[in-house]
């Protein structure tokens, strides 16, 4: 109420003003009525005059964009301004709050892995995600507002959507090449809906990996097994000579090696997908490691083929001895036993310039379509598979290889081409390679230092 003090006294000052008006008007016309009247309204304009210069000052401020405060008048004009002032700052406020809150909101929706698209009741299309958009194949800017059944044709989709029972989600191919999409619906407020994406082709070819492993081992094991029952009921049933019976019994034993080797390294593919990384403080000798995969590949080759595998390389690398000494171990086997015999397995070593190591198991044997180069460290994976049986092999060793080098931040690398043999590379990094030079400098340093402090 504080302008209403101003506002009496307005109107009290009018008022004296027409009174004196009126009394000037009366003494020099002698007419008292028109000397009053005249007064009235002189008061009046003058309480109108004001009013309408401020609510003017005031309208005008409105009209305007408001970016100067309002009029500071005082009185109710004053206090009008400075109230409508108020409601305004707090309405745009309020306004940017709720725009910064839904920038947030729509920021983590972009975030997630779930494609969003935000449809009105007659399907147009309120907002899309940078997902979806990749997902439907969208423009999520100019095709705001198109109707998504213009824009996404596929039988499916159409038929899901305007169904309008979306208990179960759609699986429906990505239409930006390969790929499967999970797609559910939601309903909210009025008619509008909430149409969630996820690509799940990745979780579909993990499943597949999955059966088709427990289909693979299931075969893998069945078939020894099947003939060492075969050779039990022969031996069980039939009158056998020395001769017959000890053949038999070497059979039934190389199928009992050979399930042996296949639950080994089922054994290991699992150690390796459990344990902890390799520490990185742990120092194995390459030359060490190589010294007893040159003497397995020598007895596994028997004199058959050209082997060079023991290069002098005065290297340590950092890891689990074990897990290094499996791979090197299967690569130089898998060489033996591909390359026809005659033919020729080396080893190399040599590092690279930003300090990091490479290994290279180099072959001439028939080598490797390209085609199958990507998929040769999936599990029981194989080119030729009566050929893999055949040479001993489980289908698991490249397998072991690669997550081998992954544990130690390294990489496999495969080089191959039908009728050239072959060149597989362990990448190791500058990390986990040292000269063993250097570590016996550190070593005699660290000694030195103990029989200094000791003194």
């Amino acid at each position: 109420m504080t302008w209403l003090l101003p506002r009496l006294l307005l109107a009290f000052g009018a008022t004296l003003l027409g009174f004196v008006l009126g009394a000037a008007v009366r003494a020099a016309t002698g007419v008292d009525s028109l000397g009053l009247g005249l007064g009235v309204v002189m008061g009046v304009l003058t309480v109108l005059m004001f009013d309408a210069v401020r609510g003017h000052r005031l309208l005008s401020w409105l009209r305007g964009n408001q970016t100067d405060g309002a009029p500071r008048d005082t009185g109710l004009w004053g206090e009008l301004g400075y109230r409508v002032e108020r409601a305004m700052r707090d309405r745009d406020r309020a306004v940017a709050r709720g725009r910064l809150e839904l920038e947030q909101f729509l920021s983590a929706i972009e975030a997630s892995p779930n494609g969003v698209l935000m449809l009105d009741a007659q399907e147009h299309i309120l907002w899309c995600s940078r997902v979806a958009a990749d997902h439907f194949a969208l423009d999520p800017k100019r095709d705001l507002q198109q109707r998504i059944t213009n824009l996404v044709r596929a039988p499916a989709f159409v038929a899901y959507l305007q169904a309008g029972r979306y208990s179960e989600p759609l699986v429906l191919g990505n239409s930006r090449g390969r790929g499967t999409l999970s797609i559910i619906v939601r309903e909210y407020g009025d008619g509008m809906r909430l149409v969630l994406s996820l690509d799940i082709t990745e979780s579909l070819r993990a499943e597949a990996m999955r059966r088709d492993f427990v289909a693979n081992v299931s075969h893998e094991i069945r078939t020894p097994l099947t003939v060492l029952s075969g050779f039990i009921e022969t031996m069980h049933s039939l009158p056998l000579t020395a001769v017959e019976r000890e053949r038999v019994l070497v059979l039934m034993n190389q199928q009992t090696q050979r399930m042996q080797t296949l639950v080994a390294d089922l054994l290991t593919l699992a150690q390796l997908e459990g344990s902890p990384r390799p520490a990185p403080d742990r120092w194995v000798s390459l030359d060490g490691l190589l010294l007893r995969v040159a003497a397995d590949a020598e007895a596994l080759s028997a004199g058959r083929h050209k082997l060079r595998l023991k290069p002098t390389t005065g290297v340590e690398l950092a890891g689990i001895e074990s897990e290094l000494l499996s791979a090197a171990a299967n690569l130089v086997t898998n060489a033996v036993r591909y390359t026809p015999d005659g033919g020729e397995v080396e080893v190399c070593w040599r590092l690279l310039e930003d300090g990091s190591g490479e290994m290279t198991v180099i072959d001439t044997g028939p080598g490797i379509a390209r085609e199958h180069i990507p998929r040769l460290t999936e599990r029981f994976y194989r080119v030729d598979g009566s050929r893999s049986r055949e040479t001993g092999g489980t289908g698991l060793g490249l397998s072991i290889v690669k997550h081998v080098m992954q544990r130690h931040g390294g990489e496999l690398m495969i080089q191959s081409e039908l009728g050239t043999g072959s060149r597989f590379r362990l990448v190791f990094p500058a990390a986990r390679v040292r000269q063993a030079s250097d570590s016996a400098l550190g070593d005699e340093a660290a000694f030195g230092g103990a029989a200094l402090s000791h003194h």
